[in-house]
């Protein structure tokens, strides 16, 4: 498990992939760790604001190189895509060792781990600096033997109809409401961005199939003393690339609640085309089957992303998902979960 990430001054790096989706991992750190943001490294959109492109991180500029922030007194480059694959774009060399070189640490959620590049390694021993991968997995990692239904902490799985599409926000928000009603609640991370942001996790997709389920169990059984687990989800059942990863989560994890994301927008699965995303309806039922010959649980909730809608827009397609899966539904950036935790609370007595 990656130990805490603390005092923390993040240069960005998300060189030409600036956007709400291309740079997921960066737009995330700038919502809940805005404080610890000094600068966005991209020249494709250098001398603009953060906020007028993602419309968040009012006051971090965007600049061209790594010498333009050392007045902001940075101690790290965070890389700030997941890009399919998870490699580094080789254009990236460049920024990565001029930031070595400028005594920066590195903190990388990529599949490959910089850490093990023989180029940056010698110059990260040679400038006393840091390499973070952390989609590194722990090594202690068991099988799944069902040890999460045991726990007498509550569970909340957020599942999706697409990878990509805000499962980690909402699992986020959800702990957070759960705080302000005065819960001991936690944000579990699975996900390399999620880890970035609580600073502990395991980023289940790196883990060795047969052991994602003992992944999610260990997770669970770590953090048993809260009252209630909010826990990332990972890709989607449907999808032919990450299904893996979220059948061993729902399975490891044990939820006794799910919460289904979904961006009404959005036609077909992220990078597929050719693969239609199915109606909820269909959605609900197969995630519910799924769970349970494990833990039965049910879909308390839909989590809508409509990022790219306006607000009336968005009220009035929460209002026609609730009106066909008779669930509470909400976008809980531009409305919040209350909703969602109120759906929740009966399991917690």
């Amino acid at each position: 498990m990656t130990p805490p990430i603390t005092k923390r001054r993040l240069v960005i790096l998300t060189e030409g992939r600036f956007d709400v989706f291309g740079a997921k991992t960066a737009v995330s750190v700038i919502r809940y760790c805005r404080e610890e943001v000094v600068a966005i490294l991209d020249r494709f959109s250098a001398g603009k604001g953060a906020d007028s492109i993602v419309g968040i991180g009012k006051g971090i500029p965007i600049v061209a190189g790594i010498e333009e922030t050392l007045r902001l007194k940075p101690t790290a480059l965070l890389i700030g895509i997941a890009p399919p694959g998870g490699m580094l774009p080789a254009e990236w060399r460049v920024h990565i060792t001029n930031a070595i070189k400028n005594k920066l640490s590195i903190i990388s959620g990529l599949h490959c781990h910089l850490s093990e590049d023989v180029e940056f390694s010698r110059l990260a021993q040679e400038f006393g600096v840091d390499i973070v991968d952390v989609r590194k997995s722990p090594e202690n990692i068991p099988l799944g033997t069902d040890r999460a239904k045991k726990t007498n902490t509550v569970r909340i799985l957020t599942v999706g109809s697409d990878c990509n599409i805000g499962k980690m926000v909402t699992s986020i928000e959800i702990a957070k409401a759960a705080g302000k009603r005065g819960i001991n609640a936690r944000f579990v991370a699975t996900g390399q961005t999620g880890i970035m942001i609580e600073g502990s996790g395991i980023a289940v997709d790196h883990v060795i199939s047969d052991f994602i389920s003992g992944a999610a169990e260990k997770l669970v059984v770590e953090r048993a003393d809260a009252k209630l687990l909010s826990i990332e989800g990972q890709g989607t059942i449907v999808h032919p690339a990450y299904s893996g990863v979220t059948l061993g989560l729902l399975h490891g994890s044990a939820p006794q609640g799910l919460i289904l994301c979904h961006q009404p927008t959005r036609k077909t699965l992220r990078h597929f085309d050719d693969f239609p995303i199915l109606p909820l309806s269909d959605l609900i039922d197969l995630y519910e089957k799924l769970a349970s010959p494990v833990q039965p649980c049910k879909v308390l909730g839909i989590s809508l992303n409509c990022v790219d809608m306006p607000e009336d827009k968005a009220r009035e397609e929460i209002r026609k998902v609730e009106r066909e899966t008779r669930l509470p539904v909400t976008d809980p950036i531009k409305f919040g979960v209350e909703n969602l935790m109120n759906a929740i609370q009966p399991l917690l007595s």
